[in-house]
Order: structure tokens, then sequence, then C-alpha cells
């Protein structure tokens, strides 16, 4: 063999056994390590963090039975406030359903306040705590919670919520258990 292809030979060697060095050292002893036990998973309602307009926490759970129907919205944004008539309209068309409308909106209290003072939408206004969190994009975004709380519905965008197909929609998620 020739000088050069030993080099060549001994540099690959030393190679791999640089990178098994480095592997293998890289490697921990889980079964030392403190384990952590998820006994139960978060469901997607109880990741939602919302307060009333005074800053108090808001409990979701006190709808357990309901369908729950959370706009996130803002003052600022457009198609938001041209949906809103179209909620309105279904919020009014289901009344006699078990369906709890509720807005969210991360804007400061005093901005929801103002909003809700001068636009007479007989709309519950919440402050959402952690809207990025919930990887929640573009506004409208309306997420549908069925009556045991398991999110069954969930989308981005301007819709006609007093549209018969709409309404039949949230009708059949009420009915559902």
């Amino acid at each position: 063999m020739t000088l050069n292809k030993q080099n060549i030979q001994m540099t690959t060697i030393y190679k791999i056994a640089v990178v098994l060095v480095i592997g293998l050292s890289a490697c921990k002893d889980v079964s030392k390590e403190k384990k952590i036990t998820v006994s139960q998973q978060d469901s997607e309602i109880d990741k939602i963090h919302l307060t009333d307009l005074k800053g108090q926490p808001f409990d979701l759970k006190q709808y357990k039975g309901k369908t729950v129907f959370i706009n996130f919205w803002a003052t600022w944004c457009k198609p938001c406030l041209q949906e809103m008539p179209s909620i309105e309209r279904a919020q009014d068309i289901l009344k006699n359903e078990h369906i709890v409308f509720l807005f969210a909106s991360d804007e400061s209290m005093e901005q929801i306040e103002k909003f809700k003072t001068s636009h007479p939408y007989p709309f519950h206004y919440v402050k959402a705590e952690n809207m990025e969190a919930l990887n929640i994009m573009a506004l409208p975004t309306t997420y549908i919670f069925n009556p045991e709380g398991k999110l069954v519905f969930s989308e981005m965008g301007f819709k006609k919520w007093d549209d018969k197909n709409n309404i039949d929609l949230l009708i059949n998620i009420a009915k559902t258990k």
C-alpha cells in the first residue's frame, strides 16, 4: 500500500472515531433522570385563557354541557366587524339552543369596552390572554366546542353565520353528546 493510501485510510478512521466519540458522549442515561408523568392531557378548551372585562379569570368550565362558540376578533379587523351582524342574527335565531357565544380579543380591556359601548351588539366580550399560544394566525377565527368541551370546528376568516348551512352546523353540534 502506498503512503498516500495509508494516510487517506487513517484520516477516514480518525474521522469515524471522532464521530463515534461525540455521538456516544451525547447520549444520556435517562434512567437516572426524573420522569414526568402526564395523568391527563389538557383539552383544547382548557388551553384558552380568558378574563372578563374586569380582569378576573374567566372559566370556560362553567359552560360544561353547552356548545361554546368563541369568535376571536379585533376592533381594527374589517372582516371581524363585517361578520358581527351575521353572528348577532345567528345568536338570535339560536337563542333557544344551548349555545354560548363569546367574543375574545387580545386588545386592551379599555379598547374592548370602548368598542362595546359604541356598538350595540348583545355580545359577551372577554379578553383573550394567549392568542399567540393558540396559533391564531388570522382574524376573525372561530372555535366551536361541543357540549363535552371538544373542539369540533375551527376556521379562520369571515363567515356568514346566519346562513342556513351555518345555523344547521351549530344546531347539529349543540345536539351531539
